[in-house]
């Protein structure tokens, strides 16, 4: 066989090795950037990869870490791990552990040998621990990059396990500062629909410091530059011109092809032939090699590769150089690799069943002669179950299981549970191997998968488990609590129900679930809002039993609960109560997260906004520490960016926002998320947006109303307000069912605001009853319900905002009644977007009584005031009453028809401006901004309509006059 230059040419990727360069001279000079590679099998990302590398100067350590083809289940953090064990090697272990500080048992619980006393996996690691994880990994990057630029390449990302891929997102989002560049690629045909980088490479459109290129094909004059260098001489003809038609400009297909051009008079028929073609040039013994390296991997190790050799050591040496020198396998250090992995794959195809099983085997034994420190149980599940032995492949997927728990990743923990579940009647006395019944395994499964944002999948394992489960088998209260959370998870009701049943299955006051179970129930309860007094019981209950049986942490919980229910009650023990809360909790983490959670709620609901965001925040930060941003953290982000909105510091709460949505919140804490921020684009005028999000999250928003106060109240408030503000009547009204149909008198705190909002429309339809269909009796009781849930939260804080307002509303154009309301907006307490309105609608009742010079400077106030906090709803009313009443707003004349079009752009508008700038389409601008491509063609129209511009590109231009006249 001819020998030519394989894999040293590299053609048509100069612009890609500049974009690349060009993000390394960012990190270089402190700014982390991150490339995200992408191109068919073939295309030529590795070889570019490596011009990369062998380019880097001596300032620079790269670092490299390589997915792992293990099927269904890829290998929990194989490329992190890859990548910490060079960089650990460089520094030194020493240096490396207290560079991390307190992740040092975290970077441990991955890295198992760095512990001189390290045994085998499986015991897992406190949740404090597992928090560190991802800041560890962080760190160690960031003391890397101190004292050289890093360059971390992770390649494969098609193979990547979820929580590599979760680890890589936290990266992204953290590392701000220093000089790190991670470098990611993948196969873009094995990325289809429902696989976790889809919607990795989703997010990475929305982020700036994320370059993301796709590898393009070859030209007719590069594939002809590349054959010539192949071959050191000229081509062409009829045999050049097959190449170019046969390749489709793929560089991997060229090297084959004109590989075959030079050794046969006919090109290779099928792909098939092609990625074969030099492999069948090859000695029997070293095809049965490369048979056996394949079903190893894309790359294996020369000690692993000579432990499951069958021949002798001379013998192995003989068969890869040959297997090396055909350009099959290239050899990386201690490493074989194939040169590509569509040979691997084509190879691996080619194998007999039997072959197949007997290296599976082989590679299951020589895994399982692995030094304990290096987790490889999921490598032996792998290859036991390729060799078809269940009895061998149960316990190692039971053990990777547990390894996977140990390293905190969930999402491979779930598939190894899973798979262990599937194994469970085809191995004798299972549960012996397991250490574990089945319905403890369910269970613990079913965790991992909560634990990785799972939900469906969990409760759809519990409910199988409680299937199997008999009425006296002391798991069912366990599983019939974990039924209740998931379905609270999932915003769905009959939690309480369960958690009843569950209750009455467990007799003793003083165990430990039960004390758990009741302070689940307590909680459902007070989330409801319907059974408040059963709420405080309950909760009195577990927390005196916890205080029994020494749990200061669960006591703590269930204190909280009662001081939640006693402050929505109005009664002693509320806000006081969580010192006591606080004190209990004593710096446990989770008590102290659910401490955090309910404190800063009831000083939102309380109008004491800044405190409410100062305790959020703090909170916050903690769940972050802890890992948990998705869970408790998004909660605590949503209990900040209320009283941020409350507060006027919109920008802030907008970053916040973003950045919570980014992290994968929960679809309960989702809808929590979007109807503060649906509020807020009400409050600025984007009605059009407003209504399109409360379109596609409406069904989701009425799922959770059904059993949950705060929702029903908060949301039923919103879709109120918005259909007033859209002048549908009908729709409004309907919506106030939310407020007058509760069973029970509401919580004050999230009930004013819905109150004020009602007495709005009850005065519209006293305008036009016909537009509802309901009598003046009908109306005369709504509003006497009304003045009822007034008289009843007279002692709430927030009442003298929302009362004087109510009460305005409901006498019309009393002007000592707007006087009053005004007041009430100037409280502390009160939403900054309340002054501008209380304003306006005191000009207007100012202008029914005759005295225009007093009205002007009232409508003056509110435009001021409007101006000032960026309410761009009640500029537009501002705008609209000005022109109406013929009232100059700061001297200068009426505004004339339509004049409210050429107000000053929304927050929101002039960032889907900046985005249109940059030559975005309406759904790239969607995914950025996480809306839908819809919303975002809304937002642009109404930008051109302001503009007065016609196109796009004229819309570009008058932003970037916008951009420097800022």
């Amino acid at each position: 066989m001819r020998t030519f230059t394989t894999g040293s040419a590299m053609v048509g990727r100069g612009a890609d090795l500049e974009w690349l360069e060009g993000l390394l001279e960012a990190a270089r000079a402190g700014t982390p950037r991150t490339a995200v590679l992408g191109g068919e099998a073939g295309i030529g990302k590795t070889r570019l990869l490596r011009e990369f590398r062998d380019r880097l100067g001596r300032d620079v350590r790269f670092l490299a870490g390589q997915c792992v083809d293990l099927g269904s289940v890829a290998s929990p953090y194989a490329p992190i791990k890859a990548v910490l064990r060079t960089l650990v090697a460089d520094l030194g272990p020493d240096v490396a552990l207290d560079a991390v500080g307190p992740g040092r048992d975290a970077l441990i619980a991955l890295l198992p040998e760095l512990r001189p006393d390290a045994g085998p996996g499986g015991g897992g690691a406190s949740p404090a621990v597992a928090a560190q994880l991802h800041e560890a990994v962080a760190v160690l990057l960031e003391a890397s990059a101190r004292r050289r630029t890093t360059v971390v390449v992770v390649e494969d990302l098609h193979w990547i396990d979820v929580a590599s891929l979760a680890l890589l997102r936290f990266l992204m989002r953290v590392l701000v500062d220093g000089r790190v560049l991670l470098v990611l690629s993948y196969r873009t045909e094995d990325v289809g629909r429902g696989h976790p980088v889809r919607s990795f490479l989703g997010e990475v459109e929305r982020d700036r410091d994320v370059g993301r290129r796709e590898l393009a094909r070859l030209d007719r004059d590069e594939v002809h530059e590349l054959a010539e260098r192949l071959l050191d001489r000229p081509t062409g003809g009829a045999q050049f011109d097959r190449v170019y038609e046969r390749s489709e400009g793929v560089p991997f297909f060229i090297e084959e092809l004109v590989d075959g051009c030079v050794d046969d008079e006919e090109l290779p028929e099928t792909l098939r032939d092609l990625l074969l073609a030099r492999y069948e040039r090859l000695s029997e013994s070293a095809q049965e090699l490369l048979r056996l390296v394949a079903v190893g991997g894309v790359r294996i190790s020369h000690g692993l590769l000579a432990d499951v050799h069958a021949g002798s050591p001379d013998a192995l040496d003989v068969e890869a150089r040959e297997a090396v020198r055909a350009g099959v396998l290239v050899v990386d250090g201690e490493d074989y690799a194939f040169r590509h992995a569509l040979v691997r794959e084509a190879i691996a195809a080619d194998l007999l069943p039997g072959e197949r099983a007997r290296f599976h085997t082989r590679y299951a034994e020589a895994y399982e002669r692995f030094p304990d420190d290096r987790r490889v149980a999921a490598e032996i599940s792998h290859h036991w179950l390729g060799a078809h032995d269940a009895a061998r492949a149960f316990p190692a997927t039971v053990q990777a299981m547990r390894e996977a728990r140990a390293s905190f990743a969930y999402p491979s923990a779930a598939q190894l549970g899973e798979r262990a579940l599937d194994l469970w009647d085809a191995v004798p006395d299972p549960a012996a191997t397991a250490g574990m019944g089945k319905l403890e395994l369910m269970g613990r499964t079913a965790n991992y998968l909560r634990e990785s944002v799972q939900d469906e999948r969990a409760l759809a394992l519990v409910r199988a488990a409680l299937a199997e489960c008999l009425p006296d088998d002391p798991q069912r209260p366990r599983l019939l609590r974990d039924e209740a959370d998931l379905l609270s998870a999932l915003g769905r009701p009959g939690a309480v129900e369960l958690l009843r049943s569950a209750l009455e299955l467990l007799p003793d006051p003083d165990s430990d679930l039960r004390v758990k179970v009741a302070i689940s129930l307590a909680g459902r309860l007070m989330l409801g809002g319907i059974e408040r007094e059963e709420a405080m019981r309950v909760a009195d209950e577990a927390e005196e039993a916890a205080m029994r049986i020494g749990s200061a942490r669960n006591a703590s919980v269930a204190a909280n609960i009662a001081a939640v229910v006693r402050g929505h009650s109005g009664l002693p023990g509320g806000v006081d109560g969580f010192e006591r809360v606080r004190r209990l909790a004593d710096g446990d983490g989770s008590a102290m997260l659910r401490y955090w959670v309910n404190v800063s709620d009831l000083h939102y609901l309380s109008g004491d906004y800044r405190e409410a965001v100062r305790l959020a925040e703090e909170g916050l930060a903690r769940a972050r520490e802890r890992g948990v941003e998705r869970s408790s953290g998004a909660i605590l982000a949503s209990n900040a960016i209320d009283p941020l909105f409350a507060l006027g510091e919109w920008e802030r709460a907008d970053r916040l926002w973003h950045r919570t949505m980014r992290s994968g919140a929960a679809p309960t804490h989702r809808i929590y998320l979007q109807r503060a921020r649906i509020q807020t684009m009400v409050w600025q005028g984007e009605l059009d947006e407003a209504r399109e999000a409360l379109r596609e999250s409406r069904s989701a928003m009425r799922a959770i109303m059904a059993f949950e106060e705060q929702s029903r109240l908060g949301i039923g408030r919103l879709m109120t307000e918005l259909a007033l503000e859209s002048g549908d009547l009908p729709r409004a009204w309907r919506e106030l069912a939310g407020l007058l149909d509760s069973p029970t008198r509401p919580v004050p705190g999230h009930a004013l605001p819905y109150v004020h909002v009602a007495t709005r429309a009850v005065v519209a339809a006293h305008r036009d009853p016909g537009a509802i269909g309901v009598s003046a009796d009908e109306l005369e009781q709504v509003e006497r319900t009304l003045r009822d849930l007034l008289a009843g939260s007279a002692g709430w804080p927030t009442f003298v905002v929302w009362g004087p307002l109510a009460e305005a509303e409901l006498g019309g154009e009393d002007v000592e009644r707007w006087r009053a309301a005004v007041a009430g907006a100037d409280d502390e307490r009160a939403p900054v977007v309340v002054r501008p309105y209380a304003r306006l609608r005191l000009a207007g009742a100012l202008l029914a009584s005759g005295d225009r010079a007093a009205a002007r400077l009232a409508l003056q106030d509110a435009h001021g005031s409007a101006v000032h906090v960026g309410a761009g709803l009640q500029l537009r009313r501002i705008a609209e009453f000005a022109e109406s009443a013929g009232l100059p707003l700061d001297g200068a004349p009426a505004p004339r028809a339509g004049a409210s079009d050429s107000l000053e752009l929304t927050t929101r508008e002039r960032q889907v401006l900046g985005l249109v700038a940059e030559g975005l389409s309406n759904r790239q601008i969607g995914e950025r901004l996480f809306i839908s491509g819809k919303t975002a063609s809304v937002h642009v129209s109404a930008i051109l309509r302001k503009l007065g511009v016609a196109t796009r590109t004229e819309a570009a231009m008058r932003w970037a006059t916008l951009a420097e006249a800022d």
